[in-house]
């Protein structure tokens, strides 16, 4: 009696842990941390890292792992109804379905709508239809917001692809800030370019955060990327703030400050560690001699910059250390493809997702 009820009350828990799991994953709007799937899309990433090995081009890798997010999100329902299978297959064993075979094909029949075993009793039945109810509503809950998760992605990739029209690809600040000049757009940076970034940044803080799949859901293009884009952008608003010459408004300023913030948001979900209140001096990634000669290629272009370019390295300094660290782990958690000043210095290793990790040494 006492196995039958302990059975019966771990069933009960099982269903309910795994009923919250489904909820907190796919209808909060938050990026609320979550054991189960935490746990599940990490064991996919694994199986992914075994098959789409550093040894192989990025080319196979890319094809690879443009599979991971979409199989981990299509098969979690899947761990959600395995997990209610078994959890009130307890649940009816502990109510006196004997031997534990029969509570099991009981639980299925009902989980699945079958109805080739009916059980007996006012209880029972009752069980059944919730448990048939709650089958159900788990893999439609999945199925029915699986648009709004392609919707959010394809928001995320229009700018993307936009970009590469304006910046190449891989994306650079260089080349961007060359083009606008080429056809006479400097002025029209911060409302053609920076007001739009500013409000994609804020876009893909609360979908990326609220719907952490979408990290890994990689560009059409293979040497596409948004995070190599988002780097992009960031870079030119810091040379924009601190070095190109003539007014500006507001908008690199701000547009920094979204993005490091929205960066740093998706950082902290998958426990990425890094300095939250840097100094303006602290090391970067980028070399003094990258960006002097991120500067000669400017004044090939006439763009003009500031005179004192000593004074200009240390502002630029200054905006880059707010998003250094968190750019390079996170392109090195998705895998990105190669692009100047972000995925070019991530550390060799692809990380997995959820665990801490080693800092990134900045070069000096």
């Amino acid at each position: 009696m006492v196995g039958r009820v302990a059975a019966a009350l771990g069933g009960l828990l099982l269903v309910l842990w795994t009923l919250a799991s489904a909820i907190q994953t796919v209808v909060v709007p938050r990026d609320v941390p979550i054991a189960l799937t935490r746990l599940h899309f990490r064991v996919i990433r694994r199986a992914f890292d075994l098959v789409a090995r550093p040894s192989q081009s990025f080319e196979v890798r890319d094809r690879i792992l443009a599979l991971y997010s979409p199989v981990a999100l299509v098969l979690l329902p899947g761990v959600w109804v395995s997990l209610t299978t078994v959890g009130f297959t307890g649940i009816f064993w502990g109510t006196g379905i004997n031997p534990l075979y029969e509570a099991f094909a009981t639980s299925g029949s009902s989980l699945f709508t079958l109805g080739f075993d009916r059980p007996t009793g006012y209880g029972r039945v009752a069980l059944s239809f919730v448990e048939a109810g709650l089958g159900l509503g788990l893999v439609s809950l999945m199925i029915s917001y699986l648009p709004t998760i392609y919707s959010a992605f394809r928001t995320r990739e229009a700018l993307v692809g936009m970009l590469a029209v304006r910046a190449g690809t891989p994306p650079s600040c260089a080349e961007l800030l060359t083009r606008y000049a080429r056809i006479n757009w400097m002025d029209r940076l911060e409302s053609d370019l920076f007001d739009k970034w500013e409000q994609w940044f804020v876009d893909v803080d609360e979908s990326h955060t609220s719907q952490a799949s979408l990290v890994y859901f990689r560009s059409p293009l293979p040497q596409r990327n948004w995070l190599t884009a988002a780097g992009c952008v960031l870079d030119t608003a810091a040379v924009v703030s601190s070095t190109v010459d003539g007014r500006k408004g507001p908008g690199p300023d701000l547009l920094i400050r979204t993005g490091f913030l929205c960066l740093r948001r998706i950082a902290d979900f998958y426990g990425i560690e890094y300095d939250r209140d840097p100094r303006p001096d602290d090391p970067i990634s980028v070399t003094r001699r990258e960006f002097d000669l991120l500067c000669v290629e400017l004044q090939a272009a006439d763009i003009p910059l500031k005179a004192d370019r000593d004074q200009c390295w240390r502002d630029f300094n200054g905006w880059r250390v707010n998003y250094d660290r968190v750019l390079i782990e996170l392109c090195a958690l998705v895998v990105a493809p190669y692009a100047k000043w972000s995925s070019d210095r991530m550390p060799t290793h692809a990380h997995r997702p959820g665990l801490r990790r080693r800092p990134v040494t900045p070069r000096r």
